[in-house]
Order: structure tokens, then C-alpha cells, then sequence
């Protein structure tokens, strides 16, 4: 699991709780109404004997984590939004299988149909199929980004040109499709562009390949677990008919995946990392024949076991030969972790540990850099290269320079639970950077790497020589707070979404939720835009941006954690644009859709106008949804 306080995980993840809820789940549509959940089956009564035993179960087994102790943990009408195939899947194949273990196939799935409460069977509507010949893969149309950070230097923006959007038509966006993801309850894999086609992962581990003008289906591709990061497709020259481009992505057990963009078929599938709760989140990065992985965990949900040993993985960036899979090199964050006596229950303890890569690299092609923001350490002794922006060499894996904005922060799961055996002395403060940092190129003829963290400080480093230029606040920062998962920089402005949602403790500063225009020169506010509370009492909604936002050089497009869609005029700070998402589709698959809140990884994207975004954050406190929408200027 994620930690209460990393970057889309930690609030909701103790325990059991982050397993179920990184697994397979259902879509929530409606989630303002569980009684009648759109685009699924009628229910049917649950007998009494797969009741009272799933209940059984239940209580013995996963009530302290989401009813007792943990009160972070998701609520338990979180899990009954899900479908017991999700749960049973979790259980057997998912992120659960450790809880799992000692469950007989009985009773996992006894216990799946009891916190459904409903039986097997039901499930969503899956993608209508493109009719042979109508949506050909297009091959004058290459991909116009990079990646998730859409240019090689992580910008997250794009040009007017290829966005199709600007301050004049931006007001005649309506909505032109949408699919509802099956077996979802939320939605935040970027989607990658190419072909005629939208690229796309999902929460039960479906990859889409849909016309962009249709939504139908030009193949599906099932990998083993949840897909949230966004897909990286290798680029190709326009009009190449022979060419054969692939899509990568990683998946939340920890492999990574090349599928052939054409078809949809398997090219390689590879696990960078052995450790058994290894996992990837972030978006790999292609550049020149090589794909960057960085590899996170979810070990430090184990620490709120007393005798577990904690702590032994240590994150990583990987390289690997994008053609066949084949490792490089591999750089860690931390020294080995070694023995480090025994905890109060007698469990051996172990360290240094942690220091998970959550966020998408930034490709520095100049100097040959690749750099990355870290995470912290899951155990004592803390590292140097933990809560730091971190360069390393592109060829080689080596670290050219590190930057650590916070020293000696260990922090686990164990820290938030009733029974704290496991929490390191440091008890955090837990700061992650869960945003991709970026490369920008200002005005002055200066670049500059510019890192967003959960502290709500916004920082500029030296890309030759790591040094600080200057650091600003622009949010309160907290546990699930500050600036989360991404920025972007258009000209000599970075543009910085917070979130800054309540956390059970007390700050000096008050919460700054919205959006916020700094000048990548000096670090000074060019504008500030803070988020108005439009919730009306909506359950799990906050006001703020815990997702990440892309800019043009009139724009900035940011999907929010109350469920607004809304363009920003870049030069002002103006909303130009709003779309509350929080409401029922008809989906191009012929289920009823449902938006929710926008969080995690995945930012808006325009592109020949149409904006085509993700709608449905069921995790972490947020809103559930189920919803890819693309609209369209008319």
C-alpha cells in the first residue's frame, strides 16, 4: 500500500485497506446513490449462510483495519462499492494475496460477496468493438508527445497548435463521448495519443486502444493488475506504413509491459525488481531506444504487522532496452538495507529501506541527465538521497547530484496505527515528492529543475550543479497535502495545483487549496487562484487539485478533487471554463458512466480540439467514478 500521506495513496491505505482498494474494484456509478448503482446488474439477496460466514470473516480478519485503530483507513461503504469479483480478485491475484493466504478460496470469496453484499456476477458492460475496417491505425498520425510529461523535459505543456484549444473556442467545449471503465471505481492512467487511437489503462488492469473519434475498441490488453500509470508509445515517422510502434506502461504488482500498438499483442513483459511488494505508479519514460522505470513499493504497509521484519525494499530507477525488455542498469536510492536489532516483538528489523520513485523522470537530452524527485525512508537509519531531487546519468545510472529538502524522515504505516511497534523513531514528517519534477528553459537563458513537494514548498535547483536557486510555499503541505502529482512550466511560469485537504492535525498555516502561477525565475507569484468550496455537501469531496494539470501558452487545464474540469486563462488566472464531471453518462459501451473527483498522475490532454480526461478518484478519500471523457470544440 501507498502511505497515509504519499501521493495518492497513504490517507486511505493502512493495511489491508490499501490491497483491497489497489485492486481490482468495481465502477462506482453512482456513487451520490449506492442504492441503485447505474450500469450494473440487478442485485440479488445474498443467502444467509454466505452472509454470516462472510461476515465471520470479515470481523477476524479485515475489521481492525478499516473499522478499528486505523481510522485513516477507507471506510468500509468505500468497499461496498466494489463488486466481489474485484474483492475475490484482489484476494487471490492482486495486491491482497498476502492477507489472503491463509483464507480458503471459500472463504475469500465468501467474504467478497458479504462486503458487495450481493452474489456473484453482474458486472459492467465492456467496450463495443470497432467493425472490421472502420477505425484503421493511422499512421500520418505519430505521437504528438513524449509521454506523461508530453515533452522529453516533463513540461506538461503543449502548443496551441497541437492542443486545437485556445481562449476563443475554449467555451464551445462540449462533450462529444465517453466510456465507462468496467470493474472501476477510479480512473487515473494519462492517456497516450497515436494512430487515430486514445491509449489508456484502467483499475482492473485493462488496456484500451479506442478511436479517438468513435470510442470503440481497436483491442483491449489485459495485464496482471491495475494500470495507473500512463502509456509511453515509441515514436515513428508519418506515413511509415511499416512502421510497428509499441505502448509501454507498468502495472501495480511491478511488471512492466511493451504491447504492440497495432494489436494490441504482447512484445515483452518484464519485473525489474524482486522485492515481493515491488510496484511501478509512475509513467516509464522512453527516450533513444531506452525506457526508464523508476519502481516503488508497498511494503510499508506490512510495518502495522508487529512481527513483520521491516523494512528491506529500496526504490530504484531501471534502465531498459525498450526493443526486447532487457535491463541495463539499475540504480538504487539507498545502501542495502542490514540487520538492525529486533523491535519490542522481538521481529528483526532492518535498514535503510524505502525511498519509493512514485513520479514520471524528466530527460535532460543536453546534459545527459535524467533526474526524479524521491520519497522517504521506510525505516531507521534515514538516507541522503530520500525526500531529495536526484540526477543521474543517462548512460550510466550513476548519481551526478542530489538535492534532499528534508533530512531524516522515516516514516511507515505502522506510524498512523493503533499498535506502533514498527514506527521509526522519526514518525516522519513523511514529504514526499510525488510530482514529476521538470526541466524548464526561462527567459534569462538559464534552465532550471523545478520539484514540487507535499511540504507545499515549490523548489528551483541548478541542473549542473544541484544548488538551490530559490524555494517558495504555495501550500500548507500536511500528510495529503501540498503539491502532489504534477506541475507544469510554459515560458517562465510553473503552474502549481495543492490540494491541501483536512488531515486530522493541526498547522501554523492555513490550508491553500487551488491553483498557483509562479515565475520560474525568481520563484515570485505571478497569480493565485484559490479553490472556492463548491462540494454542497457531495460525500468524499474537497476542494483542490491532488492531480496533475497540463498548460498551454493560454491555458491551463486542471481536473480538480471536487469533480470540476476548468480551464484557467494561463495569464490571469481566470476560470474560462467549467465542467462539473460529478453526474451520469450514457457510455459508448452502453453502461451508464459516472464522473467522480480527479486525482493521481493523470493530467487533462489536448490535442486537435478535443480535451480528453479521466473522471472517478475512489481512493485516498476521494470521489469514485468510472468515466474517460473526450470533448470537443464545436
Amino acid at each position: 500500500m501507498r502511505r497515509w500521506g504519499n501521493p495518492g495513496w497513504r490517507w486511505a491505505l493502512a493495511a489491508g485497506a490499501w490491497a483491497i482498494l489497489g485492486s481490482v474494484a468495481t465502477a462506482l456509478a453512482a456513487a451520490l446513490s449506492p442504492a441503485s448503482p447505474s450500469g450494473l446488474q440487478p442485485v440479488e439477496k445474498l443467502d444467509p449462510v454466505t452472509a454470516k460466514r462472510g461476515a465471520e470473516v470479515y470481523a477476524t480478519v479485515c475489521s481492525a483495519c478499516h473499522e478499528q485503530g486505523l481510522n485513516r483507513a477507507p471506510q468500509r461503504a468505500m468497499l461496498e462499492l466494489m463488486t466481489p469479483e474485484s474483492i475475490d480478485l484482489a484476494l487471490t491475484q492482486g495486491v491482497m494475496r498476502p492477507q489472503g493466504a491463509s483464507l480458503t478460496t471459500a472463504d475469500k470469496r465468501m467474504i467478497a460477496q458479504y462486503l458487495a453484499g450481493r452474489p456473484m456476477g453482474g458486472e459492467i458492460k465492456g467496450p463495443l468493438r470497432c467493425k472490421a475496417g472502420a477505425s484503421p491505425f493511422d499512421t500520418r498520425e505519430p505521437p504528438p508527445f513524449s509521454g506523461w510529461g508530453l515533452t522529453p523535459e516533463s513540461s506538461h505543456a503543449i502548443s496551441t497548435q497541437v492542443a486545437g484549444i485556445d481562449r476563443s473556442n475554449v467555451g464551445r467545449l462540449r462533450l462529444k463521448w465517453s466510456l465507462a471503465f468496467p470493474n472501476a471505481i477510479r480512473a487515473r492512467s494519462q492517456p497516450g495519443i497515436a494512430g487515430g487511437a486514445i491509449f489508456v489503462g484502467s483499475h482492473d488492469g485493462t488496456v484500451f486502444a479506442l478511436d479517438r473519434r468513435t470510442g470503440c475498441a481497436r483491442w483491449t490488453f489485459h495485464a496482471a493488475s491495475e494500470v495507473r500509470t500512463g502509456i509511453a508509445i515509441s515514436p515513428w515517422r508519418a506515413g511509415d506504413a511499416a512502421a510497428r510502434p509499441a505502448v509501454y506502461f507498468g502495472d501495480l504488482v511491478g511488471n512492466l509491459y511493451a504491447v504492440n500498438a497495432r494489436t494490441g499483442v504482447l512484445i515483452w513483459r518484464r519485473r525489474p525488481d524482486g522485492h515481493p511488494n515491488a510496484t511501478i505508479t509512475a509513467t516509464p519514460v522512453l527516450y533513444d531506444g531506452r525506457l526508464y522505470a523508476p519502481v516503488s513499493s508497498l511494503e510499508e504497509a506490512r510495518a502495522t504487522d508487529p512481527t513483520y521484519e521491516c523494512c528491506t525494499f529500496r526504490g530504484s530507477v531501471v534502465a531498459l532496452n525498450a526493443a526486447d525488455g532487457k535491463p541495463l542498469w539499475q540504480t538504487y536510492m539507498s545502501d542495502p538495507p542490514v540487520p538492525q536489532g529486533v523491535n519490542a516483538a522481538g521481529a528483526k528489523r532492518f535498514g535503510p529501506s524505502g525511498i519509493a520513485l512514485w513520479n514520471t523522470p524528466a530527460v535532460d537530452a543536453k546534459r545527459g541527465r535524467l533526474y526524479i524527485g524521491t520519497g522517504d525512508n521506510y525505516s531507521t537509519p534515514t538516507s541522503p538521497l530520500s525526500d531529495a531531487i536526484v540526477a543521474l546519468d543517462l548512460k550510466t545510472g550513476r548519481v551526478a547530484w542530489s538535492y534532499q529538502t528534508v533530512e531524516k524522515d522515516a516514516w511507515n504505516v505502522a506510524c498512523g496505527a493503533a499498535d506502533k511497534t514498527n514506527c521509526p523513531p522519526e514518525n516522519g514528517p513523511d514529504y514526499d515528492f510525488g510530482a514529476g519534477v521538470v526541466l524548464a528553459r526561462a527567459s534569462d537563458g538559464r534552465d532550471y529543475v523545478i520539484a514540487g513537494q507535499k511540504s507545499g514548498l515549490l523548489y528551483a535547483v541548478d541542473p549542473e550543479s544541484g544548488r538551490l536557486v530559490w524555494k517558495t510555499r504555495v501550500g500548507r503541505g500536511g500528510v495529503k497535502g501540498g503539491i502532489y502529482f504534477g506541475l507544469a512550466v510554459v515560458g517562465d511560469t510553473v503552474f502549481a495545483p495543492v490540494t491541501d485537504v483536512p488531515d486530522g492535525r493541526s498547522y501554523s498555516d492555513p490550508a491553500r487549496p487551488g491553483l498557483y502561477a509562479i515565475d520560474v525565475r525568481t520563484g515570485q507569484y505571478r497569480w493565485q487562484a484559490p479553490a472556492a468550496d463548491v462540494c454542497g455537501g457531495r460525500p468524499f469531496c474537497h476542494p483542490g487539485y491532488a492531480a496533475a494539470v497540463t498548460a498551454t501558452p493560454q491555458l491551463v487545464l486542471a481536473g480538480a478533487s471536487d469533480g470540476h474540469l476548468r480551464a484557467y486563462d494561463g495569464a490571469t488566472g481566470k476560470v474560462v471554463w467549467d465542467y462539473d464531471t460529478v453526474r451520469s453518462f450514457t457510455a459508448v459501451n452502453g453502461a451508464t458512466v459516472r464522473g467522480g473527483g480527479m486525482g493521481g498522475g493523470a493530467a487533462p490532454v489536448a490535442y486537435k480540439g478535443q480535451v480528453i480526461t479521466n473522471s472517478g478518484y475512489g481512493f485516498a478519500g476521494g470521489m469514485p467514478g468510472n468515466a474517460l471523457l473526450v470533448f470537443e470544440a464545436e
